[in-house]
């Protein structure tokens, strides 16, 4: 009787699908922010502000320089809507959808959104220019329906118009 073969195990370095650069970016945040009670988030924050997304390999080497396994982190990556899996559009556009901007109108400002861009939360459109991301609440209550754009231009009292006009801008700047 033949013998099956045994798998043989396949020695993976920890983020080695990432460029230089990225793992050096990735170690920098490790190294600064492995000594903080519950190191974890911080990283992962560190992480995406640098590289603007958390990728498989990222999440191989991080867990392997905080000594967990690739499960947890990407658990915690995967459980928090802010964290993103793949590269953001040139631009990235936040709706509000805390309930006071939810009451000045936010659900139809939403629909608009989705609809004339032709994707969902946490998606990009086709041509890389736009990405749509929820976010619970922009501190600008009295003024919603709020939307940021690329985390510096903060916008008020937003109508579907308006967004179209913010949108045409941003594809125009890139």
């Amino acid at each position: 009787m033949k013998r099956a073969r045994q798998p043989i195990p396949i020695q993976v370095e920890p983020g080695e699908s990432l460029s230089p650069d990225e793992r050096a970016a990735v170690r920098e945040a490790t190294t600064a922010l492995r000594d903080t009670p519950g190191p974890l988030l911080p990283i992962l924050h560190a992480v995406q502000d640098t590289l603007g997304f958390i990728s498989d390999g990222a999440v191989s080497l991080i867990a392997h320089d905080l000594n967990l396994t690739r499960a947890e982190v990407h658990g915690v990556v995967s459980f928090y809507h802010y964290f993103r899996k793949h590269a953001p559009g040139r631009h990235v556009i936040y709706i509000c959808r805390a309930e006071a901007c939810q009451a000045r109108g936010a659900r139809a400002l939403e629909a608009h959104a989705k609809k004339s861009l032709g994707i969902d939360f946490h998606e990009t459109t086709p041509d890389g220019a736009v990405s749509l991301e929820p976010v619970y609440c922009l501190g600008n209550c009295g003024c919603g329906p709020s939307i940021l754009v690329d985390k510096d231009e903060l916008h008020a009292n937003v109508t579907p118009q308006s967004f179209d006009a913010l949108v045409k801008q941003a594809r125009a700047a890139s």
